[in-house]
């Protein structure tokens, strides 16, 4: 079954560190780009970061500079290292593989409290 599972979020104070893990099955990994997500509550879901099947990454404006996207293909996950974070970053964050998007996993929470 096509699955994505994020994990490795949590409440950090301003200016902390955190690192999300996305898994993803074999079949929906391979060759594609991977992109990571976030929803803030009563906000639309929105692009944070991407990294396609050779590496080269992109960015929202907002993260530049704080936050780095990052894949293992032998395990079939991607990463989001996240730093200095602050309480506009608080949201559920989820991973999927634009641009043939599938299932939305259930999201990692991330809470940032000032």
């Amino acid at each position: 079954q096509v699955q994505l599972v994020e994990s490795g979020g949590g409440l950090v104070q301003a200016g902390g560190s955190l690192r999300l893990s996305c898994a993803a099955s074999g079949s929906i990994f391979s060759g594609r780009t991977m992109a990571w997500y976030r929803q803030a509550p009563g906000k639309q879901r929105e692009h944070v970061a991407s990294i396609s099947t050779g590496g080269s990454t992109g960015y929202t404006d907002s993260v530049k500079g704080r936050f780095t996207i990052s894949r293992d293909n032998a395990k079939n996950t991607v990463y989001l290292s996240m730093n200095s974070l602050q309480p506009e970053d608080t949201a559920v964050y989820y991973c999927n593989t634009p641009p043939l998007f599938i299932s939305w996993g259930q999201g990692t929470q991330v809470t940032v409290s000032s």
